[in-house]
């Protein structure tokens, strides 16, 4: 099923989101199921002595009989007996319905201990060691936990990688950004706090030398007494560190993100430093349901051909905001392995692998979708149509203030139409190639398509503004084909 160990970590980050999502959902219902365990979130903590990792979340946790049926049978969970308990016809898109994301865990560990405490139930501590068996009993400490699960990975003497906090740090990063709930990591950080300074380390830096015992012993009576003396010192000091701030900012309405918001994101997302050329946010909706951002960058890679027919897309696809593959292959087609972006559906299920995934019927339909949508974004780009370009009302303007709005108007075209002319600099060849081979795009590709012409020799032409300007006499078109323009 998994083939990197990382996985483990996503996988147990969704199950904790999972348990934190019932614990809310009932809470709707029933304010006071929350007890005194109020915040849900998740916390992981590093232990270098004992060679564990701990993932702890405040969410429903498990009965004994939960224990056994959930975690004690392979492939089998709780969510879906929930989701028929509670929701029968409804659709509460749960992260943890795979159950053989639990058994991940072994990846890394020789030994995994789960303490869990349910309303219903005492604490109970489930451990294995990833044989037949497993042992279950009632947690001796007694209820020390108000509610919710931990679970302790021993790790493998070849998975000891994951004591280090940074790794764990940037796998959350990397997999569990976007999740709900806050993820708190355990981390060393250097403080600086001020001390009082002894009295001894005080004498020392006292100028008082060349003063006789009887100049010493002189004081005012109205003298105030000295403040102490402080100094700044710094120590090392263990705290929890919110590392999943960032929020999934394709899931927030497009009328209330800004255009900073969207580059910001962009440049976070590809790690590139330039602000995007153009880009489209929009919600698929029909037999899957899926929420999107694509992105065409500034410049091509430089890579961009190399192994062109190897070329693996740069979407990142979510299922319920977990990163579940950053290289998918034939998220777009290979003529389009340049647009970046993220694709986000709860309608794709998780019960099996990568490669499974990648034939499943859902997603040839969002590849689809995804193929339309640049297309068409590119269409209005060739074109210099403008989506903020609302037909405004010019009754009561003056006659100055129409004349503006056209300038505007005109300035916007303009700018777009530059902006295109860079795309195709960047892209044309890509373009050119789409025409070979997507048969089924053909046409809305050619019409993208841009050539010199000997008529004006330092301007780009479409097909069609060719044809339209040509002689009624004209039955051929000539052309010449090279690298560039100097090589013809």
């Amino acid at each position: 099923m998994y083939t990197q160990k990382d996985i483990f970590l996503r996988e147990c980050i969704s199950n904790a989101a999972d348990a934190l999502d019932k614990i809310r959902f009932l809470s709707v219902q029933d304010a006071d199921i929350l007890g005194e365990a109020q915040d849900l979130d998740i916390r992981i903590e590093v232990d270098n002595v004992a060679k564990t990792l701990s993932i702890t979340d405040s969410g429903i946790g498990m009965t004994k009989s939960d224990l056994i049926n959930h975690i004690g049978t392979i492939a089998h969970t709780g969510t879906t007996q929930f989701l028929e308990a509670i929701a029968k016809g409804g659709s509460l898109n749960l992260i943890g319905q795979f159950g053989v994301g639990f058994y991940s865990y072994f990846l890394v560990s020789n030994k995994v201990t789960v303490i869990s405490k349910h309303n219903d139930d005492d604490q109970m501590v489930w451990e294995s060691q990833a044989g037949s068996t497993f042992t279950l009993s009632k947690d001796p400490r007694g209820n020390t936990m108000k509610r919710g699960t931990k679970v302790i990975l021993h790790l493998k003497q070849d998975a000891h990688e994951y004591l280090d906090v940074s790794k764990i740090e940037g796998l959350v990063k990397k997999y569990s950004e976007f999740i709900t709930f806050p993820i708190y990591l355990m981390k060393e950080k250097e403080v600086s706090k001020e001390v009082e300074v002894d009295e001894e380390e005080q004498a020392k830096d006292e100028t008082d030398e060349g003063k006789t015992e009887e100049e010493l012993e002189v004081k005012d009576e109205d003298d105030k007494p000295k403040e102490p003396k402080t100094k700044t010192v710094t120590e090392n000091v263990w705290d929890w560190e919110h590392v999943n701030e960032s929020k999934a900012l394709w899931l927030r309405p497009k009328e209330e993100i800004e255009e900073s918001e969207y580059k910001a994101f962009y440049k976070s997302m590809s790690k590139e430093y330039d602000d995007p050329l153009q880009w489209i946010h929009f919600k698929g909706e029909g037999d899957v349901d899926f929420t999107s951002v694509l992105y065409i960058p500034k410049k091509a890679p430089s890579d961009l051909f190399e192994n062109y027919d190897k070329k693996t897309s740069a979407m990142k696809l979510y299922v319920r905001r977990v990163l579940i593959s950053d290289t998918f292959e034939d998220m777009m087609p290979r003529y389009l392995n340049f647009i970046k972006g993220v694709v986000d559906s709860d309608d794709i299920p998780l019960n099996v692998n990568r490669e499974q995934l990648q034939q499943l019927r859902l997603m040839k339909v969002i590849q689809r979708r995804l193929v339309r949508k640049v297309l068409e974004m590119v269409r209005k780009l060739a074109v210099a149509e403008d989506d903020e370009d609302k037909k405004e009302e010019t009754e009561d303007m003056t006659e100055e203030e129409k004349d503006e709005l056209e300038k505007k108007k005109e300035e916007k075209k303009k700018e777009l139409q530059e902006r295109y002319i860079k795309f195709w600099e960047q892209f044309g060849k890509n373009i050119k190639l789409g025409v070979i081979e997507d048969a089924g795009n053909r046409n809305k590709l050619a019409k993208l398509a841009r050539f010199y012409s000997t008529n004006e020799k330092d301007t780009l032409i479409s097909l069609d503004d060719y044809i339209d300007r040509a002689k009624k006499s004209q039955d051929s078109i000539y052309y010449l084909a090279g690298d560039d323009r100097a090589s013809i």
